[in-house]
C-alpha cells in the first residue's frame, strides 16, 4: 500500500495557505474619479449634504482643511471654507438649501442647541432658499459679525465684504427681518422681495432700499450664471436644481466675486444705479 503521509501534508499546507490568503485584504488600484449624480437630501436634520460642488471647498477639522465631495455631509459647528474657485450647494433635510460662493467662510449650525440657527457667515457670499413647512413659516436664523437675519421661508443673499463685518442682505422672495448685532437693536428692519440693506459695524441700521429696476438683482444673477454654467453645464455634472433657468446667486452690486477665478468670467453687470450706492460714512 502506497504512503499517504506526504499527500496529506501537502493538502494541509495548501489549505493553511488558502486560509491565510483569504484573510489578507485585497489591494485594488484606486478607481478613476467620475462625476457623481446629485445627492438626495439628508434624513438627519442636523447635517447638510453637498449636492453640487466645484473647485476648492473644504471643512475644517481641528483647524485642518478636509476637501469635500458631492454626497459628503457637514456636521454642526464645522466651518466651511471655499477657495478662489470654490462653490458648493448644500441641502438640508427639509429641502432648504444654501450656496457658498468663492472666497467664503461660514460655520454651519454654530449653536447646535438651537436648530433655527442655520449658518454664521464670517466672510464672503452665501445664498439661502428656505422652504416652508406644509405651507407655514419655517423659522431660521443667519448671523454675520454685524447682523442677525431672521427668515420664515424665503430666498435671499448675504455677503460679508470685509474684516469689519460689513453685511449686505438682498431679498429675492418672501421677507426677512434684520437687526444690528452690536448696537442697540430696537425694531428690526423688514425686507421684502426686491429690497436690500447694508449693515455697518459702527452705524445704526440704515433705512432699507428698494432695488429700482432690479439692477442689483441682475448683477447678482450674472455672477451666479457664470458659476452655475461651470457646475451644472459641464460634462457629467449634475442637473440644475428646479428648472433649466439658473437661480440668482450671491454678489455685490456692479462687481465680480472677490478673487474669483471660477470657470467663466461673468458678463459685465448693467450700469450702476445711483440710488443703490452705500450710505456715506459718518
Amino acid at each position: 500500500m502506497p504512503r499517504r503521509g506526504p499527500s496529506r501534508a501537502w493538502l494541509l499546507a495548501a489549505t493553511t495557505v488558502g486560509v491565510c490568503l483569504a484573510q489578507v485584504p485585497s489591494l485594488k488600484p484606486p478607481s478613476p474619479s467620475i462625476a457623481k449624480p446629485p445627492a438626495a437630501a439628508p434624513a438627519n436634520p442636523a447635517v447638510a449634504r453637498v449636492v453640487a460642488l466645484t473647485g476648492q471647498v473644504s471643512v475644517l477639522r481641528d483647524s485642518v482643511p478636509w476637501a469635500l465631495e458631492v454626497g459628503d455631509e457637514v456636521l454642526p459647528r464645522q466651518v466651511i471654507v471655499t477657495g478662489p474657485d470654490g462653490f458648493a450647494r448644500f441641502e438640508l433635510a427639509d429641502g432648504s438649501t444654501f450656496e457658498v460662493y468663492p472666497n467664503s467662510r461660514a460655520t454651519f449650525r454654530s449653536n447646535p442647541g438651537d436648530w433655527r440657527h442655520l449658518v454664521e457667515v464670517w466672510l464672503g457670499r452665501l445664498k439661502f432658499r428656505i422652504q416652508r413647512m406644509n405651507g407655514r413659516p419655517n423659522p431660521n436664523r443667519v448671523d454675520t459679525p454685524t447682523a442677525v437675519i431672521s427668515v420664515r421661508g424665503t430666498v435671499f443673499d448675504v455677503e460679508v465684504s470685509d474684516e469689519e463685518g460689513t453685511t449686505l442682505i438682498v431679498v429675492d422672495e418672501g421677507q426677512v427681518a434684520v437687526q444690528h448685532k452690536l448696537l442697540p437693536r430696537g425694531e428690526p428692519r423688514l425686507l421684502n422681495a426686491g429690497e436690500w440693506i447694508r449693515v455697518y459695524r459702527a452705524q445704526p441700521l440704515a433705512q432699507k432700499s428698494l432695488d429700482k429696476g432690479s439692477v442689483l438683482r441682475r448683477a447678482l444673477q450674472a455672477i451666479a450664471e457664470a458659476i452655475y454654467t461651470g457646475v451644472y453645464d459641464s460634462p457629467g455634472g449634475p442637473s440644475r436644481p428646479g428648472s433649466s433657468a439658473p437661480p440668482s446667486g450671491g454678489g455685490a452690486p456692479g462687481g465680480g466675486l472677490p478673487g474669483d477665478t471660477g470657470p467663466q468670467t461673468p458678463p459685465p453687470p448693467p450700469p450702476p444705479d445711483p440710488d443703490l450706492g452705500p450710505p456715506p460714512p459718518p
